[in-house]
C-alpha cells in the first residue's frame, strides 16, 4: 500500500497543467488563489481536476513543499 501512496506522490509532483494560463507549469506551482477560483467554478472531471483538488489541499495544509522536494530529488 505504501508503494502506491508514494507513486502517486510521485505522479502528483510531476503533474503538470494542460491548458489555460498556467499550461505547462507544475500544479504544485500553480498560486493557490488560481486552484481556489478554480475550485468554485468546478474543477474538471478527470484525473487532472482530482490532481488539482489534491494540490489546494496541499496547498492549504502548507504541504506544497512535498512535491517540490520530489522533483528536485529526482534531478
Amino acid at each position: 500500500m505504501k508503494s502506491n501512496q508514494n507513486q502517486a506522490l510521485v505522479e502528483l509532483a510531476y503533474a503538470k497543467m494542460h491548458f489555460g494560463k498556467y499550461k505547462d507549469y507544475y500544479l504544485s506551482d500553480i498560486p493557490e488563489y488560481y486552484l481556489v477560483w478554480y475550485q468554485r467554478k468546478g474543477f474538471p472531471d478527470n484525473k487532472l481536476g482530482r490532481q488539482m483538488q489534491e494540490v489546494l489541499e496541499m496547498k492549504v495544509n502548507g504541504l506544497e513543499h512535498i512535491l517540490r522536494q520530489i522533483r528536485h530529488r529526482k534531478l
